[in-house]
């Protein structure tokens, strides 16, 4: 059994009305423990961007997905990967960047 959540506001459900692409294409490395990983989560679902959760202590297909992603080279938790830009740490402005770059912030209403 995964970990693995889809989150999108604290109830776990995606926010988005765009039923065209539901797929999150941001996913957080996480542990349960991870302030900043909690903060980062809490601060894209105020900005409406869809994401995926995995705890990487949780899950061990998680764990191995990360690992391959950044080659074996684990620095800490959050890691994020933004439509496979992968970022370390809460960034908020590299995380802009990337989600802007990648066309993932929501429509105004």
């Amino acid at each position: 059994m995964y970990s693995e959540k889809v989150r999108g506001n604290q109830e776990g459900i995606i926010m988005s009305t765009d039923t065209t692409n539901t797929t999150p294409q941001v996913t957080i490395y996480r542990t349960s423990w991870c302030a900043f990983c909690h903060t980062e989560m809490q601060w894209l679902d105020r900005l409406g961007v869809p994401y995926v959760a995995k705890d990487i202590e949780e899950d061990e297909a998680a764990h191995a997905e990360l690992m391959e992603k950044i080659n074996g080279d684990f620095r800490g938790v959050p890691v994020t990967d933004v439509a496979g830009d992968i970022i370390l740490g809460f960034d908020r402005p590299k995380l802009q960047d990337a989600i802007k770059a990648h066309k993932l912030e929501p429509s105004a209403a």
